[in-house]
């Protein structure tokens, strides 16, 4: 009994501290809302060290994993089988969320509000201007910026096949990236140590500032969204797991599948979420060839959580035009808009008002609409990027079993669950 229990502390006490410190910002949330924004500082403190640790931790990551890829082929696979997950998971739940709102439809007694935030602030310029803003940057400090991170990991990328194209001559250069994987791993663990306080703090400050909103008009389509959105991480996600690796897949999904999950849902930050999905395959046993090139690109290109907040904002965006959503005009043009604002707009700076502006665009709507879907997509936000973080350990199992490889022992479950 007492090694059980010493085991199970081992397993799960870093999760359990990280339980307590949410619980205790929420309820600081709730009962003393007019504090959260003195405890706010600390989260953000917690964000900016994971911030700056995941910039150097995605090169490392992916460099060193695709330069150590043995035959251009193996590359070729991961890359096309994660492609065909990424827009199959897309499509996924775009589609779902048209049936869930056919079944249970949202009434039009919606407010249309009139506001200029972020409408003033966005970029007015061509969609080949968007998209060399998407893939590329003009200075190579700014691919440091998270506001760049498609280009920095394309960057990373390019680094390791270039590496890998070398040959003997880049055997140093190699060593070099295989290290300095190994040394922002172990910072990785340093940092997350001070997760329950950092989660705990900036989980207060939304439950303080964001709590009273959700009872307002929006409270309909913003609680079918919060429904349908657990029903879908629980459901959906399990089915992926079981669909990769059967029983198994879906035991260390859910096992392992606790800290991101949290992370995302109190800091509402798919970059804050990577390094703790990083984390997270290894416990899973996905191969790092894997994880370190599905996760990265996944935390830009991989959004369930989006794209089903795309197929809700599109529908209140019709409800309050007048027009009719199920139209099947319509219905196409909803999951072409969500598949391509998930996948592409994710990547460019203001993705998310470009996304509304396309909805705008397309279905030919008054601009008076675009406070409301705005304020839903604000709303939404902290279960959205639960889906979109998490969706990416499940995507890059479901590429582990495309490509032929199988889950390895989770040797370092100990190490990583202790830190």
């Amino acid at each position: 009994m007492e090694y059980s229990a010493k085991t199970f502390i081992q397993n799960y006490g870093s999760i359990l501290l990280l339980l307590l410190g949410i619980g205790i910002g929420s309820l600081i949330g709730v009962f003393f809302p007019h504090f959260v924004n003195n405890l706010k500082p600390i989260g953000d403190i917690f964000l900016n060290l994971l911030f700056v640790s995941v910039i150097p931790l995605v090169f490392f990551a992916i460099a060193s994993s695709v330069a150590n890829i043995e035959g251009d082929s193996v590359l070729g696979r991961i890359i096309g089988m994660m492609s065909l997950v990424f827009v199959i998971g897309i499509v996924v739940a775009g589609v779902t969320s048209v049936i869930f709102l056919y079944l249970f439809p949202v009434s039009s007694d919606l407010p249309i509000e009139q506001a200029k935030e972020i409408i003033d602030t966005a970029t007015q310029d061509s969609w080949g201007e968007k998209m060399v803003r998407f893939l590329t940057v003009s200075e190579f400090s700014s691919l440091l910026s998270r506001q760049n991170m498609l280009a920095f990991v394309i960057f990373s990328f390019l680094v390791g096949i270039a590496t890998r194209k070398s040959g003997s001559a880049a055997d140093m250069f190699r060593k070099f990236i295989n290290s300095g994987n190994a040394v922002m791993g172990n910072l990785l663990v340093m940092v997350m140590k001070l997760a329950p306080i950092g989660l705990g703090a900036y989980f207060a400050y939304q439950v303080g500032t964001l709590g009273p909103q959700l009872f307002g008009f929006y409270a309909k389509p913003i609680g079918l969204y919060y429904i349908f959105g657990l029903f879908y991480f629980f459901t959906v996600f399990s089915l992926f797991a079981f669909l990769a690796f059967g029983i198994k897949g879906v035991k260390r999904y859910w096992q392992n599948n606790i800290l991101p999950s949290l992370t995302a849902l109190s800091s509402c930050s798919s970059l804050a979420t990577m390094p703790a999905n990083l984390l997270a395959a290894k416990q899973i046993g996905i191969p790092d060839t894997v994880a370190s090139v599905v996760i990265p690109l996944g935390t830009t290109l991989h959004k369930h959580g989006s794209a089903i907040a795309c197929i809700f904002k599109i529908y209140v965006a019709l409800l309050l035009s007048g027009k009719e959503f199920f139209d099947p005009t319509n219905l196409v043009m909803a999951v072409g808009i969500t598949l391509l604002v998930s996948i592409v707009a994710g990547g460019i700076p203001n993705g998310g008002y470009i996304g509304e502006m396309l909805i705008i665009s397309v279905y030919q709507m008054p601009t008076e609409v675009i406070p409301s879907i705005m304020i839903i997509a604000t709303l939404v936000d902290p279960l959205a990027t639960m889906l979109n973080a998490t969706g990416d350990t499940v995507a890059a199992m479901l590429t582990t079993r495309l490509i032929g490889q199988k889950l390895s022992d989770p040797i370092t479950e100990q190490t990583v669950s202790s830190g």
